[in-house]
C-alpha cells in the first residue's frame, strides 16, 4: 500500500513538473515578474493590467524584465510619504485639468439620439453631488435567457419604457359644443407598442367617477365626458389624462435596444434603478448600471456609490483626453463618502462641516459663518492650514493624518534582549 501511494505521489509531481515545463520561457518570465510585483505590494487589479499590456504589446525576453523593473521603480517612486498633503495635491491634480475641459454640455456618447452631460458641467455635478443629474441614463443588461434574442429583449424593453397617453395621441382637444375631451389616437404607434384600447380604458378607470368614457375605433378616438361645463376643470382633466401612465416605469422617458458584442442591451433616458432591479424579469442585476449616484447609494449602498463617483469622473476625464492619476479621484470619492452618505464638496457638505470656524469662513459665506460661530460660542484651535494663514503664523502640521511618534523604551529593550538571546543560542 505504501508503494502504491508513493507511486501516485510521484506521478502527481511528474504531472505538475510537466505543466510547469510546458510554459514557454517568456510565460515563465511574466509569471515570475508578476509574483515579484505582488510581493512588493501591487494589487491584483494593477497586476492584471500589467499582464494585459505585456500580451498586447507582445513583449519578449529582456523586454519583459525591463518593463517589470520600470513598473516596480515607478511604483516605489509613487508611494506617499507620511505627512504628504494628499488632499491639496489631489485638489490641484483634478482642478488643473478641469480648466482645460470644454464647456459643451452635451455630446452623443455612442448612444444614438441620447444626449449626455459631459466635460466640466458633469464634473461639477459629481463634486456637488447633485440630487438630480441633468441627463440621468441607465445601461440595462439582460440575463442569460433574454440577452441573445431581440424578441425577448423587446419584451423586457416594453415593460421598462414609460408610455403615457400623450405618447400615443396625435391630438387632445376640448370640444366646447359638447364639453367633452376628445383624444385622437395613433393606431400605428399603439400597434407598435402593443397597446390596446382595453389597456387604455383600464388606466382611465379613475376618471369614470367624473363622467363617461367612450371609444370610437372607426375615428381612432377616445371621448371623455366629465359632465361639467367648467372650462378650468376640463383643462385640469386634460392635463391629468395626458400624464396618465399606461405602461412602463416612472422616471424612464425612453429606452433603446442596442447590440453590444454578441448580446442585446437596453439604454434608457431617465433612471429608476430600484424598480428595474425588483419589478422587471429578465434583467441582470449584477451588471445593470445607472449614472445617478444618489440612486446607487439608496439601492446598492455607499461603497457602490463611491465606485460610481470614481467611474463617472474617470469617464469624463478620458472623454476629454485628460489623464488624472486614479488615486487622486479615489481620495476625492473617499472624502465624499467617508461619513456613510454622499456629501458634496461645498458649503452644504464637507467644507461647511469642518471644525475650524476660520476654515469654514475662508471657503464661502464668510459673514454668516462668523456670526453663527459667535452666537454658538465656538472656539478656534488654529490647527489647520487656512486658519493659520489667515492669522499670519506658521502652520504646525501639513498633511491629513500627520502623527506624533512615541517610543516605548522598555518594550524596545525587551525586544533587543530577546533578539540577542536568540542569536547566542544559534
Amino acid at each position: 500500500m505504501a508503494k502504491k501511494s508513493s507511486r501516485k505521489s510521484t506521478k502527481k509531481s511528474i504531472k505538475k513538473s510537466n505543466k510547469k515545463s510546458n510554459l514557454s520561457p517568456d510565460e515563465h518570465r511574466i509569471d515570475e515578474g508578476i509574483k515579484f510585483l505582488r510581493e512588493h505590494g501591487l494589487q491584483d487589479y494593477y497586476l492584471n493590467k500589467v499582464r494585459e499590456i505585456i500580451e498586447k504589446e507582445d513583449f519578449r525576453g529582456e523586454e519583459i524584465d525591463y518593463f517589470i523593473k520600470e513598473i516596480y521603480t515607478n511604483y516605489k517612486r509613487a508611494l506617499v510619504l507620511p505627512g504628504e498633503p494628499v488632499g491639496t495635491v489631489a485638489a490641484q491634480s483634478i482642478g488643473e485639468p478641469g480648466t482645460q475641459m470644454t464647456l459643451r454640455t452635451f455630446h452623443y456618447a455612442g448612444v444614438s439620439e441620447f444626449s449626455v452631460t459631459q466635460g466640466l458641467p458633469r464634473l461639477i455635478e459629481l463634486v456637488d453631488a447633485r440630487r438630480n443629474p441633468s441627463t440621468p441614463i441607465m445601461s440595462i443588461y439582460l440575463d442569460e435567457e433574454h440577452r441573445y434574442s431581440i424578441e425577448k429583449a423587446k419584451k423586457v424593453h416594453s415593460q421598462i419604457e414609460q408610455i403615457k397617453i400623450e405618447t400615443i395621441t396625435s391630438d387632445a382637444e376640448i370640444d366646447l359644443t359638447e364639453y367633452t375631451l376628445n383624444l385622437t389616437m395613433i393606431p400605428d404607434l399603439m400597434e407598435d407598442k402593443d397597446i390596446t384600447y382595453d389597456d387604455i380604458l383600464k388606466k382611465l378607470k379613475k376618471f369614470k367617477k367624473k363622467g363617461e368614457i367612450e371609444v370610437d375605433e372607426e375615428m381612432d378616438m377616445i371621448i371623455i365626458n366629465p359632465e361639467t361645463e367648467d372650462l378650468q376643470k376640463l383643462q385640469k382633466l386634460k392635463e391629468k389624462v395626458m400624464k396618465t401612465l399606461i405602461r412602463g416605469l416612472r422616471g424612464i422617458k425612453r429606452g433603446m435596444i442596442k447590440k453590444e458584442d454578441d448580446e442585446w442591451t437596453i439604454q434608457t433616458e431617465g433612471t429608476n434603478l430600484g424598480d428595474v432591479l425588483i419589478k422587471i424579469d429578465g434583467v441582470d442585476a449584477t451588471r445593470t448600471y445607472s449614472n445617478h449616484i444618489h440612486e446607487i447609494e439608496k439601492f446598492l449602498g455607499i461603497e457602490a456609490a463611491r465606485q460610481t463617483i470614481i467611474h463617472e469622473a474617470v469617464s469624463v476625464l478620458e472623454d476629454q483626453s485628460l489623464e488624472v492619476n486614479i488615486r487622486h479621484l479615489n481620495c476625492m470619492a473617499d472624502l465624499m463618502c467617508a461619513s456613510g452618505s454622499i456629501q458634496q464638496i461645498g458649503r452644504h457638505g464637507i467644507s461647511g462641516t469642518k471644525e475650524s470656524v476660520l476654515a469654514r469662513a475662508a471657503f464661502e459665506v464668510t459673514i454668516k459663518q462668523l456670526i453663527n460661530a459667535s452666537i454658538a460660542g465656538e472656539e478656534e484651535k488654529l490647527q489647520g492650514i487656512p486658519e493659520n494663514v489667515i492669522v499670519g503664523q506658521l502652520v504646525p502640521t501639513i498633511g491629513t493624518g500627520s502623527i506624533d511618534l512615541t517610543m516605548d523604551f522598555s518594550e524596545t529593550l525587551r525586544l533587543l534582549q530577546n533578539q540577542h538571546v536568540d542569536q547566542s543560542e544559534q
